[in-house]
């Protein structure tokens, strides 16, 4: 049976249509006028919400209480399934720098949940890491951060045909080669935790590197020797027409000011909204409540992070991606339209995931309908309806 939605605000790009959206099967047949006959259509009447595409989180590692590197595919469809809840309908699950075996079971874990998922959520794997700059590993483990090898490149690459992104420090020896590989096979390739130059990020593009993650965040910045100041990866992140940025909008690791700065830069074509969350995100956590990663660095949830435990760093946050949209949104005095562009189309197109993130005759028809402040009453993945509290 076909399914229309009426009476709401379609967000079709960075504008807003009074339009109908009909859907039939896992795609969206038609966007257009009112189309007079709805016999043998089940009809959503928006009531004046806005019916927006799907979010895309293409960087987040855990959610409920669970997490990529558990590597257990039940747990990580629980994981998907939190983060459902907040409108994400495409996830791209996302390692931590780990012993190689580690990251390959991870990585399994991943494939055989996105056999097994119900609604079909997962686009792949996001690996975060393992070649990433001890000197900006933030809650990374360092005793799991590898040297670029042609060996460990080969096995990781080759344990499944779903990974989507990888983020490495570009300044590290062996680039060329780990780049080449990225590009063959259609991995988008990002700028990570690294403490390289403003050069030789640039040098980087020329490799097919696209995308800069979590932009200030596990990045070099401004430094001075005998007086003279060298630009670095966030310079090079705002400055390059060529790269994409990442940013977490959960208030915590950017504050408005630089939020500000980030989209007068870049605009929402070129940032992706991500969660970067943890394990403990969509649960009721208590201030103090203590968590180690699966790579052993302790981390303290406070003031809505988590945080290390010397407090000299943030280790990721316990968002959803409606929070992202709303905070964006709300701090910047965003329209609705260009929050959520940075919560679907943008990120979608970063990691060439086709059919997602837009409504748009033939693409998938993952919908969302929610108020002013992103809440959400009604969601549809795959044209399957995942819940209605219309």
């Amino acid at each position: 049976m076909k399914t229309c939605f009426i009476r709401s605000r379609v967000i079709l790009g960075r504008t807003l249509s009074e339009c109908a959206v009909v859907v039939e099967g896992e795609k969206i047949l038609y966007v257009g006028e009112h189309p007079g006959d709805l016999s043998g259509m089940r009809v959503i009447d928006g009531k004046g919400l806005y019916l927006s595409p799907g979010f895309v989180d293409i960087h987040v590692h855990g959610g409920g209480g669970f997490g990529v590197m558990d590597c257990s595919p039940d747990g990580i469809l629980r994981m998907c399934e939190t983060h459902l809840a907040h409108g994400t309908t495409s996830i791209l699950p996302t390692t931590l720098a780990a012993p190689l075996s580690l990251l390959q079971k991870a990585i399994l874990a991943v494939k055989t949940a996105s056999e097994r998922q119900d609604f079909h959520t997962i686009l792949g794997v996001h690996l975060e890491g393992p070649f990433l700059s001890p000197a900006q590993k933030g809650a990374q483990s360092e005793d799991s951060l590898y040297p670029i090898g042609e060996n460990t490149v080969r096995a990781l690459l080759d344990t499944w045909d779903g990974i989507r992104m990888m983020g490495a420090a570009p300044e590290l020896s062996g680039m060329e080669y780990l780049s080449e590989k990225l590009r063959s096979r259609g991995i988008t390739a990002t700028v990570a935790h690294s403490n390289a130059t403003f050069d030789e990020v640039k040098k980087a593009t020329a490799l097919g590197f696209s995308d800069v993650t979590h932009l200030y965040s596990g990045c070099s910045t401004v430094t001075r020797k005998n007086g003279y100041r060298t630009a670095g990866v966030v310079e090079a992140g705002l400055a390059l027409d060529a790269l994409s940025v990442s940013l977490i909008a959960d208030l915590r690791h950017l504050p408005p000011a630089l939020l500000a700065l980030i989209y007068k830069c870049k605009g929402p074509e070129k940032i992706s909204l991500i969660t970067d969350a943890l394990e403990p995100a969509g649960t009721n956590l208590a201030e103090g409540f203590t968590y180690r990663q699966k790579n052993g660095v302790m981390t303290v949830y406070e003031d809505g992070v988590m945080k290390l435990m010397d407090r000299t760093a943030f280790a990721g946050s316990v968002a959803t991606m409606d929070l992202a949209v709303r905070n964006m949104k709300e701090a910047l005095g965003l329209s609705m339209p260009e929050a959520v562009e940075m919560a679907s189309e943008t990120p979608a197109r970063v990691v060439r995931a086709a059919g997602k993130g837009r409504i748009r005759e033939g693409c998938d028809a993952d919908l969302l309908l929610f108020d002013d402040t992103v809440d959400i009453r009604y969601c549809m993945c795959g044209g399957r309806e995942v819940w209605n509290r219309l």
